[in-house]
């Protein structure tokens, strides 16, 4: 199979980035794949293709920009010049630029290429149906949410046009499938990175390491963080350093470079800025507990599964899609209060008191995390786009299995 993926790759700073760098990696040890094409953003250094192993080839495609009104018509040119076997499009509603019409005509791209014959599967990050439009950050105005609805609604309808729909919450399966009367919306878990050998769980010398790490600024809010840990040191003598890892999101530029300036006064208060692959094992490892300190959730979270790599217990809030990951998928943690600052410090203080409960939390998302690794989410991928091409050759309908029984496999 000769496989198209469209998706942002590093040194990509557009979101998903990372998601795309983890799916090249899997999909390129696959008997079943002969040549993975990259249609990809365009960036100025160079794509990350430094992988251990030998896989098949690799071919790479700068064919977009972020925000760009001709994103369309390269990534189509692009897709009828490979002439790829299938495509897989990595996907959220803003992944194309965050003004109306690059991202909306970005996500007509599944339906062209549906409509050309060629299999093709859209992985949906977020639903719109799911996302609380004010927490997010993105509007609290009625009538702007209205619109944005609107608009969403007729973007998912959109995106539904491929051959397979899929997302990795299911609970997306039961709303989509519920609002828009379709049955070609698939269950396929998030996945993990990387499944290293189980650590010893033990902490480096030195303050214990409360740490967040993301794209900060709409939904994720570092400043309950900070004041929740200055709480915890004015009732207890647990020596704490925090750790802010991340970037802005593109949405709130300079939000980070504020906080900074806000909290001059705080102790022990470290912005790691970007963060490479290649040092993202070590911000784990050295982490005693990794945070969560979100006012709204927009899809699975990809630290969490990070987190559940390096056996790191978490802190989160109790809402949306994190308490549906963490029971689809048999993660643990402490949940809090979004909106409490005393909330996230019990929640915090739990963790960091009772060492025996950080380890047994630690233990439980390597668990689970080592239960779905990504190499397995490929072979999933696989499996449904043969699928797709039997189903074109024979003109028998696609039959996909309810997303109980794909979870169950998968794990």
């Amino acid at each position: 199979m000769k496989l198209a993926i469209v998706t942002a790759y590093p040194p990509s700073k557009v979101t998903l980035t990372e998601y795309g760098y983890h799916l090249v990696k899997h999909f390129r040890l696959q008997d079943e794949v002969s040549e993975l094409i990259l249609i990809t953003d365009r960036t100025t250094g160079a794509k990350d293709l430094n992988f251990e192993e030998e896989g098949c080839k690799i071919t790479v495609r700068e064919s977009w920009d972020f925000n760009s009104y001709t994103n369309f018509f390269r990534i189509a040119k692009t897709i009828e010049s490979e002439k790829p076997d299938a495509v897989l499009f990595n996907l959220q509603f803003l992944k194309f630029g965050d003004k109306k019409i690059p991202a909306a005509l970005g996500l007509m791209l599944p339906m062209y290429c549906r409509l050309r014959g060629i299999p093709t599967i859209s992985l949906l990050h977020n639903i719109l149906e799911q996302v609380d439009l004010d927490n997010a950050g993105i509007t609290a105005n009625k009538l702007m949410q209205r619109i944005y609805n609107f608009i969403g609604t007729t973007l998912t309808r959109m995106v539904l046009r491929s051959d397979i729909l899929a997302v990795t919450i299911s609970k997306y399966v039961d709303v989509l499938e519920k609002k828009y009367k379709t049955r070609n919306v698939a269950l396929v878990p998030h996945g993990t990175f990387e499944a290293p050998e189980e650590p010893d769980y033990g902490l480096p010398e030195g303050p214990k390491q409360v740490m967040a790490f993301g794209k900060f600024g709409t939904y994720k809010k570092v400043e309950i963080l900070i004041e929740a840990v200055e709480l915890i040191r004015k009732r207890t003598d647990i020596e704490m350093e925090i750790v802010i890892a991340g970037t802005d999101s593109p949405n709130t530029p300079g939000y980070l470079q504020n906080v900074a300036r806000q909290y001059t006064h705080v102790d022990g208060l470290r912005f790691t800025g970007y963060v490479a692959e290649e040092d993202v094992p070590g911000l784990f490892q050295d982490s005693a507990v990794a945070v969560f300190p979100y006012t709204s959730t927009t899809g699975s979270s990809g630290v969490l599964h990070q987190a559940g790599c390096y056996g790191k217990a978490v802190v989160l809030p109790d809402l949306g899609d994190l308490s549906h990951l963490i029971q689809d998928e048999g993660y643990a943690g402490e949940f809090f209060n979004p909106t409490e600052v005393g909330s996230l410090a019990d929640a915090i203080q739990k963790v960091l008191d009772n060492e025996e409960h950080r380890i047994e939390l630690g233990r439980t998302n390597y668990r689970a995390a080592c239960a779905i690794p990504m190499s397995k989410i490929a072979a999933t991928y696989l499996e449904y786009f043969k699928a797709i091409q039997l189903t074109k050759k024979t003109g028998f309908d696609l039959n996909i299995p309810k997303n109980e029984k794909v979870l169950a496999e998968e794990q």
